[in-house]
Protein backbone atom coordinates (compact mmCIF):
# COMPACT_ATOMS: atom_id res chain seq x y z
CA UNK A 1 0.00 0.00 0.00
CA UNK A 2 1.81 3.46 -0.87
CA UNK A 3 1.40 5.07 2.43
CA UNK A 4 3.73 7.52 4.24
CA UNK A 5 3.34 7.10 7.60
CA UNK A 6 1.66 10.23 9.20
CA UNK A 7 0.44 9.21 12.38
CA UNK A 8 1.60 9.89 15.95
CA UNK A 9 1.66 7.99 19.31
CA UNK A 10 -0.55 10.58 20.99
CA UNK A 11 -2.80 10.50 17.45
CA UNK A 12 -3.12 6.49 18.27
CA UNK A 13 -3.83 7.27 22.00
CA UNK A 14 -6.36 9.63 20.72
CA UNK A 15 -8.01 7.17 18.18
CA UNK A 16 -8.19 4.53 21.15
CA UNK A 17 -9.96 6.53 23.29
CA UNK A 18 -12.53 7.54 20.43
CA UNK A 19 -12.86 3.15 19.00
CA UNK A 20 -13.59 2.72 23.00
CA UNK A 21 -15.42 5.54 24.44
CA UNK A 22 -18.84 5.30 21.98
CA UNK A 23 -21.92 5.75 23.72
CA UNK A 24 -21.35 2.61 25.96
CA UNK A 25 -20.93 4.96 28.98
CA UNK A 26 -23.62 6.72 29.17
CA UNK A 27 -26.14 3.39 28.58
CA UNK A 28 -24.26 -0.05 29.94
CA UNK A 29 -24.30 1.44 33.53
CA UNK A 30 -27.38 0.56 34.05
CA UNK A 31 -27.00 -2.96 32.49
CA UNK A 32 -24.47 -4.07 34.61
CA UNK A 33 -26.41 -2.66 37.53
CA UNK A 34 -29.44 -4.71 36.92
CA UNK A 35 -27.36 -7.38 35.88
CA UNK A 36 -25.40 -7.18 39.08
CA UNK A 37 -27.98 -6.28 41.52
CA UNK A 38 -26.00 -5.04 43.96
CA UNK A 39 -23.31 -2.65 44.25
CA UNK A 40 -19.87 -4.69 45.69
CA UNK A 41 -21.01 -6.93 42.22
CA UNK A 42 -21.38 -3.82 39.88
CA UNK A 43 -18.25 -2.32 41.02
CA UNK A 44 -16.52 -6.08 41.13
CA UNK A 45 -17.68 -6.43 37.19
CA UNK A 46 -16.47 -2.85 35.93
CA UNK A 47 -13.03 -3.57 38.07
CA UNK A 48 -13.03 -7.15 36.38
CA UNK A 49 -13.41 -5.95 33.21
CA UNK A 50 -10.95 -3.34 33.09
CA UNK A 51 -8.31 -5.37 34.42
CA UNK A 52 -8.85 -8.22 31.38
CA UNK A 53 -9.33 -5.47 29.18
CA UNK A 54 -5.84 -4.30 30.54
CA UNK A 55 -4.46 -7.84 29.39
CA UNK A 56 -6.05 -7.66 25.94
CA UNK A 57 -5.11 -4.37 25.40
CA UNK A 58 -1.05 -5.76 26.02
CA UNK A 59 -1.83 -8.75 24.01
CA UNK A 60 -2.95 -6.37 20.87
CA UNK A 61 -0.02 -4.25 21.85
CA UNK A 62 2.50 -6.93 21.41
CA UNK A 63 0.83 -8.64 18.36
CA UNK A 64 0.35 -4.92 16.40
CA UNK A 65 4.03 -4.38 17.44
CA UNK A 66 5.02 -7.92 15.43
CA UNK A 67 2.52 -7.30 12.37
CA UNK A 68 2.21 -3.40 11.52
CA UNK A 69 0.26 -3.46 8.10
CA UNK A 70 -2.98 -1.91 6.55
CA UNK A 71 -5.96 -3.97 8.17
CA UNK A 72 -4.12 -5.20 10.20
CA UNK A 73 -6.86 -6.88 12.36
CA UNK A 74 -7.68 -8.57 9.16
CA UNK A 75 -4.81 -9.73 7.83
CA UNK A 76 -3.57 -11.31 11.46
CA UNK A 77 -6.00 -14.05 10.79
CA UNK A 78 -5.12 -14.19 7.47
CA UNK A 79 -1.62 -14.49 8.35
CA UNK A 80 -1.58 -16.88 11.32
CA UNK A 81 -4.41 -19.03 10.17
CA UNK A 82 -6.57 -19.49 6.99
CA UNK A 83 -7.89 -16.12 4.49
CA UNK A 84 -10.80 -18.44 4.66
CA UNK A 85 -11.24 -18.03 8.24
CA UNK A 86 -10.47 -14.06 8.12
CA UNK A 87 -13.04 -13.43 5.79
CA UNK A 88 -15.52 -14.98 8.06
CA UNK A 89 -14.47 -12.97 10.80
CA UNK A 90 -14.45 -9.73 9.12
CA UNK A 91 -17.16 -9.80 6.80
CA UNK A 92 -19.58 -10.17 9.35
CA UNK A 93 -17.28 -7.88 11.87
CA UNK A 94 -18.10 -4.78 8.74
CA UNK A 95 -21.83 -5.38 8.90
CA UNK A 96 -21.21 -5.34 13.03
CA UNK A 97 -19.49 -1.72 12.50
CA UNK A 98 -21.20 -0.71 10.10
CA UNK A 99 -24.78 -1.44 12.39
CA UNK A 100 -22.51 -0.14 15.68
CA UNK A 101 -22.06 3.10 14.08
CA UNK A 102 -25.58 3.69 12.80
CA UNK A 103 -27.04 2.44 15.94
CA UNK A 104 -24.47 5.02 18.44
CA UNK A 105 -25.29 7.70 16.03
CA UNK A 106 -29.00 6.84 16.11
CA UNK A 107 -28.55 7.21 20.13
CA UNK A 108 -26.36 10.67 19.66
CA UNK A 109 -28.86 12.26 17.55
CA UNK A 110 -32.21 11.30 19.82
CA UNK A 111 -29.94 12.65 22.96
CA UNK A 112 -29.67 16.13 20.87
CA UNK A 113 -32.81 16.66 19.58
CA UNK A 114 -34.90 17.98 22.20
CA UNK A 115 -32.03 20.46 23.06
CA UNK A 116 -31.86 22.21 19.66
CA UNK A 117 -34.43 20.74 17.17
CA UNK A 118 -37.35 22.32 16.60
CA UNK A 119 -40.37 20.07 17.72
CA UNK A 120 -41.42 18.89 14.44
CA UNK A 121 -37.89 17.78 13.43
CA UNK A 122 -37.53 15.55 16.36
CA UNK A 123 -39.48 13.19 14.63
CA UNK A 124 -38.10 9.29 13.32
CA UNK A 125 -37.93 10.81 10.17
CA UNK A 126 -36.23 14.09 11.26
CA UNK A 127 -33.12 12.34 13.46
CA UNK A 128 -32.64 9.51 10.90
CA UNK A 129 -32.14 12.27 8.09
CA UNK A 130 -29.52 14.46 10.85
CA UNK A 131 -27.75 10.74 11.05
CA UNK A 132 -27.23 10.67 7.49
CA UNK A 133 -25.86 14.27 7.07
CA UNK A 134 -23.20 14.31 10.09
CA UNK A 135 -22.10 10.63 8.43
CA UNK A 136 -21.78 12.53 5.10
CA UNK A 137 -20.01 15.26 6.60
CA UNK A 138 -17.32 12.52 8.55
CA UNK A 139 -17.02 11.18 5.28
CA UNK A 140 -16.15 14.43 3.69
CA UNK A 141 -13.80 14.90 5.96
CA UNK A 142 -11.90 11.53 5.65
CA UNK A 143 -12.57 11.63 2.12
CA UNK A 144 -9.78 14.44 2.69
CA UNK A 145 -7.40 12.71 3.81
CA UNK A 146 -6.72 10.37 6.72
CA UNK A 147 -4.59 13.34 8.64
CA UNK A 148 -7.78 15.82 8.20
CA UNK A 149 -9.51 12.64 9.77
CA UNK A 150 -7.06 12.16 12.64
CA UNK A 151 -6.86 16.49 13.62
CA UNK A 152 -10.66 15.87 13.81
CA UNK A 153 -10.49 13.00 15.95
CA UNK A 154 -7.69 14.06 18.47
CA UNK A 155 -10.23 17.28 18.86
CA UNK A 156 -13.43 14.94 19.76
CA UNK A 157 -10.88 12.69 21.46
CA UNK A 158 -10.02 15.32 24.11
CA UNK A 159 -13.77 17.43 24.15
CA UNK A 160 -14.50 13.50 25.37
CA UNK A 161 -12.15 13.24 27.73
CA UNK A 162 -12.78 16.72 29.32
CA UNK A 163 -16.44 15.59 29.12
CA UNK A 164 -16.36 12.87 31.08
CA UNK A 165 -14.10 14.79 33.85
CA UNK A 166 -16.89 17.13 34.00
CA UNK A 167 -19.18 14.39 34.69
CA UNK A 168 -17.04 12.64 37.30
CA UNK A 169 -16.73 16.11 39.12
CA UNK A 170 -20.71 15.81 39.74
CA UNK A 171 -19.90 13.56 42.88
CA UNK A 172 -18.76 16.90 44.33
CA UNK A 173 -22.16 18.51 44.17
CA UNK A 174 -24.15 15.32 44.59
CA UNK A 175 -26.89 15.19 47.71
CA UNK A 176 -27.23 12.76 50.19
CA UNK A 177 -27.92 9.49 48.74
CA UNK A 178 -29.91 6.72 51.12
CA UNK A 179 -27.68 3.94 52.49
CA UNK A 180 -28.33 1.03 49.75
CA UNK A 181 -29.98 -2.34 51.55
CA UNK A 182 -30.00 -4.75 48.63
CA UNK A 183 -28.87 -8.21 49.93
CA UNK A 184 -25.81 -9.76 47.99
CA UNK A 185 -26.53 -12.76 45.75
CA UNK A 186 -26.14 -16.05 46.93
CA UNK A 187 -22.57 -17.86 45.52
CA UNK A 188 -24.43 -19.53 42.54
CA UNK A 189 -25.64 -16.14 41.05
CA UNK A 190 -23.07 -14.17 42.28
CA UNK A 191 -21.06 -16.45 39.89
CA UNK A 192 -24.23 -15.72 37.44
CA UNK A 193 -24.55 -12.41 37.40
CA UNK A 194 -21.04 -11.75 37.32
CA UNK A 195 -20.83 -13.44 33.87
CA UNK A 196 -24.28 -11.75 32.92
CA UNK A 197 -22.26 -8.47 33.96
CA UNK A 198 -19.63 -8.72 31.72
CA UNK A 199 -21.20 -8.75 28.67
CA UNK A 200 -22.30 -4.96 28.37
CA UNK A 201 -18.96 -4.27 29.99
CA UNK A 202 -16.88 -5.77 27.94
CA UNK A 203 -18.57 -4.28 24.92
CA UNK A 204 -18.07 -0.33 26.81
CA UNK A 205 -14.28 -1.30 26.87
CA UNK A 206 -13.62 -3.18 23.62
CA UNK A 207 -12.83 -1.53 20.55
CA UNK A 208 -8.96 -1.03 20.85
CA UNK A 209 -7.97 -3.72 18.59
CA UNK A 210 -9.19 -2.12 15.29
CA UNK A 211 -5.72 0.39 16.08
CA UNK A 212 -3.82 -2.52 14.07
CA UNK A 213 -5.63 -1.27 10.86
CA UNK A 214 -3.31 1.76 10.80
CA UNK A 215 -0.46 -0.27 10.89
CA UNK A 216 0.82 1.26 7.66
CA UNK A 217 -0.15 4.97 8.85
CA UNK A 218 1.55 4.88 12.00
CA UNK A 219 4.94 6.41 11.94
CA UNK A 220 7.68 3.53 14.39
CA UNK A 221 4.44 1.29 14.67
CA UNK A 222 6.57 -1.24 16.25
CA UNK A 223 6.57 1.50 19.17
CA UNK A 224 4.26 3.66 18.50
CA UNK A 225 1.22 0.96 18.64
CA UNK A 226 1.63 -0.30 21.80
CA UNK A 227 2.57 2.82 23.50
CA UNK A 228 -0.78 4.16 21.89
CA UNK A 229 -3.05 0.92 22.73
CA UNK A 230 -1.52 1.40 26.23
CA UNK A 231 -1.64 5.11 26.97
CA UNK A 232 -5.55 5.09 25.50
CA UNK A 233 -6.37 2.28 27.59
CA UNK A 234 -5.35 3.90 30.76
CA UNK A 235 -7.29 6.69 29.66
CA UNK A 236 -10.74 4.70 29.44
CA UNK A 237 -10.10 2.56 32.20
CA UNK A 238 -9.94 5.91 34.42
CA UNK A 239 -12.48 7.66 33.13
CA UNK A 240 -14.91 4.65 33.21
CA UNK A 241 -14.35 3.74 37.15
CA UNK A 242 -14.40 7.67 37.72
CA UNK A 243 -17.77 7.99 36.05
CA UNK A 244 -19.54 4.99 37.60
CA UNK A 245 -18.65 6.05 41.11
CA UNK A 246 -20.04 9.34 40.05
CA UNK A 247 -23.81 7.44 38.91
CA UNK A 248 -23.29 5.19 41.95
CA UNK A 249 -22.83 8.44 44.66
CA UNK A 250 -24.94 10.63 42.87
CA UNK A 251 -28.31 8.15 42.42
CA UNK A 252 -27.62 5.53 44.65
CA UNK A 253 -27.66 1.96 43.34
CA UNK A 254 -31.50 1.47 42.89
CA UNK A 255 -32.10 4.26 41.07
CA UNK A 256 -28.83 3.28 38.58
CA UNK A 257 -30.74 -0.05 38.42
CA UNK A 258 -34.02 1.22 36.72
CA UNK A 259 -32.09 4.31 34.71
CA UNK A 260 -32.44 4.32 30.97
CA UNK A 261 -30.88 7.03 30.23
CA UNK A 262 -28.16 7.29 33.52
CA UNK A 263 -25.92 10.22 32.77
CA UNK A 264 -29.17 12.53 31.99
CA UNK A 265 -30.35 11.57 35.51
CA UNK A 266 -27.04 12.14 37.19
CA UNK A 267 -26.59 15.57 35.71
CA UNK A 268 -30.64 16.44 36.31
CA UNK A 269 -30.28 15.61 39.88
CA UNK A 270 -27.49 17.80 40.43
CA UNK A 271 -28.01 20.58 38.35
CA UNK A 272 -31.39 20.42 36.85
CA UNK A 273 -33.05 20.84 33.47
CA UNK A 274 -29.29 22.41 32.61
CA UNK A 275 -27.41 19.50 33.66
CA UNK A 276 -30.10 17.55 31.17
CA UNK A 277 -28.52 19.94 28.16
CA UNK A 278 -24.84 19.63 29.33
CA UNK A 279 -25.07 15.85 29.29
CA UNK A 280 -27.30 15.38 26.05
CA UNK A 281 -24.41 17.67 24.21
CA UNK A 282 -21.47 15.80 25.97
CA UNK A 283 -23.16 12.59 24.87
CA UNK A 284 -23.70 13.82 21.12
CA UNK A 285 -19.98 15.03 21.06
CA UNK A 286 -18.86 11.43 22.34
CA UNK A 287 -20.97 9.61 19.65
CA UNK A 288 -19.60 11.86 16.77
CA UNK A 289 -15.97 10.76 17.71
CA UNK A 290 -16.57 7.37 17.76
CA UNK A 291 -18.78 7.58 14.00
CA UNK A 292 -15.56 10.20 12.83
CA UNK A 293 -12.99 7.08 13.93
CA UNK A 294 -15.18 3.75 12.88
CA UNK A 295 -15.15 5.39 9.30
CA UNK A 296 -11.67 6.00 9.89
CA UNK A 297 -10.73 2.38 10.23
CA UNK A 298 -12.68 -0.08 8.59
CA UNK A 299 -11.86 0.86 5.45
CA UNK A 300 -8.22 -0.44 6.14
CA UNK A 301 -10.19 -3.92 6.72
CA UNK A 302 -11.47 -3.34 3.20
CA UNK A 303 -7.96 -2.66 2.03
CA UNK A 304 -6.59 -6.03 3.56
CA UNK A 305 -9.61 -7.97 1.83
CA UNK A 306 -8.81 -6.97 -1.42
CA UNK A 307 -5.26 -7.57 -1.42
CA UNK A 308 -5.78 -11.26 -0.48
CA UNK A 309 -7.85 -11.23 -3.79
CA UNK A 310 -11.43 -11.52 -1.94
CA UNK A 311 -12.62 -8.28 -2.99
CA UNK A 312 -11.97 -6.34 -6.39
CA UNK A 313 -8.95 -4.48 -6.57
CA UNK A 314 -10.77 -1.03 -6.47
CA UNK A 315 -11.18 -1.44 -2.27
CA UNK A 316 -7.20 -1.04 -1.97
CA UNK A 317 -7.00 2.16 -4.18
CA UNK A 318 -5.49 5.29 -2.24
CA UNK A 319 -4.97 8.59 -3.52
CA UNK A 320 -1.61 8.81 -3.45
CA UNK A 321 -2.30 12.44 -2.18
CA UNK A 322 -5.10 12.21 0.48
CA UNK A 323 -3.93 8.35 1.30
CA UNK A 324 -7.38 8.24 1.05
CA UNK A 325 -9.26 4.51 -0.10
CA UNK A 326 -11.71 6.04 -1.72
CA UNK A 327 -13.87 3.91 -3.32
CA UNK A 328 -13.81 1.71 0.23
CA UNK A 329 -14.30 5.15 2.35
CA UNK A 330 -17.85 6.00 -0.14
CA UNK A 331 -18.97 2.11 0.10
CA UNK A 332 -18.61 1.98 4.11
CA UNK A 333 -20.57 5.29 4.04
CA UNK A 334 -23.18 2.89 2.09
CA UNK A 335 -23.48 0.11 4.88
CA UNK A 336 -23.75 2.59 7.67
CA UNK A 337 -25.98 4.76 5.96
CA UNK A 338 -28.82 1.70 5.38
CA UNK A 339 -28.18 0.05 8.87
CA UNK A 340 -29.81 3.34 9.94
CA UNK A 341 -33.03 1.84 8.47
CA UNK A 342 -32.53 -1.88 9.74
CA UNK A 343 -31.40 -1.65 13.35
CA UNK A 344 -32.93 -2.97 16.36
CA UNK A 345 -32.80 -1.78 19.78
CA UNK A 346 -28.94 -0.44 21.85
CA UNK A 347 -29.42 -3.25 23.87
CA UNK A 348 -30.48 -5.89 21.08
CA UNK A 349 -27.45 -4.59 18.84
CA UNK A 350 -24.75 -5.38 21.86
CA UNK A 351 -26.02 -9.04 22.02
CA UNK A 352 -25.86 -9.33 18.24
CA UNK A 353 -22.56 -7.38 18.68
CA UNK A 354 -20.78 -9.23 21.33
CA UNK A 355 -21.82 -12.93 19.67
CA UNK A 356 -18.74 -12.09 16.78
CA UNK A 357 -16.48 -9.91 19.13
CA UNK A 358 -15.93 -12.11 21.79
CA UNK A 359 -14.95 -14.89 18.73
CA UNK A 360 -12.99 -12.55 16.72
CA UNK A 361 -10.84 -11.15 19.59
CA UNK A 362 -10.02 -14.53 21.81
CA UNK A 363 -8.86 -16.37 18.41
CA UNK A 364 -7.37 -13.09 17.20
CA UNK A 365 -5.16 -12.77 20.27
CA UNK A 366 -4.44 -16.40 20.28
CA UNK A 367 -2.66 -15.57 17.30
CA UNK A 368 0.35 -14.01 19.63
CA UNK A 369 1.35 -17.98 20.18
CA UNK A 370 2.03 -18.38 16.82
CA UNK A 371 3.59 -15.02 15.91
CA UNK A 372 5.88 -16.14 19.06
CA UNK A 373 6.87 -19.55 17.66
CA UNK A 374 7.60 -18.22 14.05
CA UNK A 375 9.26 -15.05 14.63
CA UNK A 376 10.66 -15.48 18.45
CA UNK A 377 14.74 -15.26 17.42
CA UNK A 378 14.53 -12.11 15.13
CA UNK A 379 12.18 -9.73 16.73
CA UNK A 380 13.39 -6.79 19.40
CA UNK A 381 10.20 -5.18 19.72
CA UNK A 382 7.80 -4.57 22.69
CA UNK A 383 6.93 -8.02 24.65
CA UNK A 384 3.77 -8.59 26.67
CA UNK A 385 4.42 -9.01 30.59
CA UNK A 386 3.46 -12.36 32.61
CA UNK A 387 2.91 -14.41 29.28
CA UNK A 388 1.58 -16.70 28.80
CA UNK A 389 -0.46 -15.91 31.69
CA UNK A 390 -1.77 -12.16 30.27
CA UNK A 391 -3.33 -13.53 26.88
CA UNK A 392 -5.07 -16.96 28.40
CA UNK A 393 -6.90 -14.73 30.67
CA UNK A 394 -8.04 -12.48 27.96
CA UNK A 395 -8.80 -15.62 25.65
CA UNK A 396 -10.74 -17.46 28.72
CA UNK A 397 -13.03 -14.70 29.47
CA UNK A 398 -13.77 -13.63 26.04
CA UNK A 399 -15.20 -17.10 25.77
CA UNK A 400 -17.01 -17.35 28.75
CA UNK A 401 -18.56 -13.71 27.80
CA UNK A 402 -19.58 -15.74 24.22
CA UNK A 403 -21.62 -18.41 26.57
CA UNK A 404 -23.21 -16.15 28.33
CA UNK A 405 -24.71 -13.93 25.07
CA UNK A 406 -26.02 -17.68 24.16
CA UNK A 407 -27.35 -18.31 27.51
CA UNK A 408 -29.22 -14.33 28.24
CA UNK A 409 -30.10 -13.06 24.78
CA UNK A 410 -30.07 -16.59 22.77
CA UNK A 411 -31.75 -15.26 18.95
CA UNK A 412 -29.52 -11.63 18.34
CA UNK A 413 -26.27 -14.09 19.26
CA UNK A 414 -27.52 -16.83 16.75
CA UNK A 415 -28.21 -14.27 14.12
CA UNK A 416 -24.40 -13.17 14.59
CA UNK A 417 -22.67 -16.62 14.96
CA UNK A 418 -25.09 -17.77 11.14
CA UNK A 419 -23.96 -15.01 9.62
CA UNK A 420 -20.20 -15.21 10.86
CA UNK A 421 -20.76 -19.32 9.58
CA UNK A 422 -22.14 -17.77 6.10
CA UNK A 423 -18.51 -16.15 5.44
CA UNK A 424 -17.50 -19.44 4.63
CA UNK A 425 -19.48 -20.58 1.59
CA UNK A 426 -19.50 -16.91 0.37
CA UNK A 427 -15.58 -16.92 0.36
CA UNK A 428 -15.59 -19.86 -1.90
CA UNK A 429 -18.13 -18.13 -4.18
CA UNK A 430 -16.17 -15.19 -4.06
CA UNK A 431 -12.78 -16.74 -4.95
CA UNK A 432 -14.33 -18.60 -7.64
CA UNK A 433 -15.40 -14.59 -9.31
CA UNK A 434 -12.51 -12.70 -8.62
CA UNK A 435 -9.28 -13.28 -10.51
CA UNK A 436 -6.20 -14.29 -8.40
CA UNK A 437 -3.25 -11.43 -8.49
Amino acid sequence: MPINPKLRTFDVAMIVVSLVIGVGIFRTPAMVASAASHPLLFFLAWILGGLVSICGALTYAEIGSRYHVPGGFYKIFSHCYHPAYAFMVNWVLVLTYGAGAAGVALIGVEYLAPVVFPESWQTKYGINTTVILLVLFFGMLNYLGIKTGARTQNILSATKIIMLLALFAGIFYATDVPPETLPLPDPPDFIGALGISLIAIFYTYGGYQQTMNFGGDIKNAAKGIPRGIMAGMGIVIILYLGVNYAYYHVLGFERLMHSKLVASDMAGRIFGPAGFKLVSIMIFVSVMGFVNVTIMSVPRVFYAMADDGMLPAVFKKVNPKTQTQEFALVFFIGIIILSVFLLGTFEKIVSYVMSIDSIALATGAATLFILRKRHEGDFAGYRIPFYPVTPLIFILFLLIVTVNVLISDTVPAMIGLGLFAAGLPLYYLLKKFIPEK
